[in-house]
């Protein structure tokens, strides 16, 4: 566990130590976002409410281009609590050329409808675009990665230990296109391969509305070939929010 920690915080630190470069963020800024929020609230025969937050950064220091992101699901059907889901991440990737980096990850995730307390994925590897240009970016990265996994209580009890932890194969696939002026759309996978998969797509399509906010609605889907005893292996989730990009 503390090797775990102790990795975390390099992957999270080493993106601060070098200053400004490249077009990753447009212009000359060092710093640009993404801001996003939904909500349904309904009151009468039925009382629900559900709640989606995203912010996502991305940060040029001199030959790193990092990436840092929260993400925020909340869900409330008659006073029951029926979806929770957090999400923390960074990524910093050092640039070799004008198509080839390295990079290191880590993400720390709350779910605890998965039967999990927490789960914490740290990865490093290569990584390269093999479309960069004004209209489309496809890039890939690869590496070896680690996967920590704290059970809550019931699920320990009944499978007998108390966390689980292994060595992964960590892959990504990354598929941006400009369709229009005013819309984008994205197809993003994330995969890491051990003693089981764990997996995530995120499909999205943003359409501007005025200025810098826009629409966008997006389906992710969750898959776990192992999951634990009653849980299911695919959880899907489809949002419809409203963008701030800055």
């Amino acid at each position: 566990m503390k090797k775990l920690l102790l990795t975390t915080a390099i992957a999270i630190t080493i993106p601060f130590a070098a200053q400004a470069r490249s077009e990753f963020v447009e212009g000359d800024a060092t710093l640009a976002g993404e801001a996003e929020l939904g909500a349904t609230l309904t009151t009468g025969n039925t009382d629900t409410a559900s709640f989606k937050g995203r912010l996502a950064l991305k940060q040029e220091l001199g030959n790193w281009e990092n990436d840092y992101l929260f993400e925020g699901l909340y869900k409330e059907d008659e006073d029951e609590v029926t979806a929770k889901r957090y999400l923390l991440g960074a990524q910093g990737g050092y640039q070799l050329d004008d198509v080839s980096y390295l990079f290191a990850n880590s993400n720390y995730e709350v779910d605890p409808f998965t039967g999990y307390d927490f789960t914490s994925t740290t990865a490093a590897g290569y990584g390269y675009r093999f479309i960069d240009n004004n209209t489309m970016t496809l890039k890939a990265e690869l590496g070896p990665g680690y996967i920590y996994q704290k059970l809550d209580r019931e699920s320990a009890l009944e499978e007998g230990h108390d966390s689980e932890a292994n060595a992964v194969a960590h892959g990504v696939v990354d598929f941006q296109m400009k369709i229009s002026n005013s819309s984008k759309f994205q197809q993003k996978f994330v995969a890491d391969w051990g003693s089981k998969i764990n997996g995530r797509s995120d499909t999205s399509l943003t359409a501007n509305i005025i200025g810098a906010l826009a629409m966008k609605f997006a389906i992710i889907v969750r898959y776990n070939s192992k999951p634990l005893d009653d849980k299911k292996s695919t959880d899907t989730e489809t949002n419809m929010t409203l963008l701030y990009a800055f």
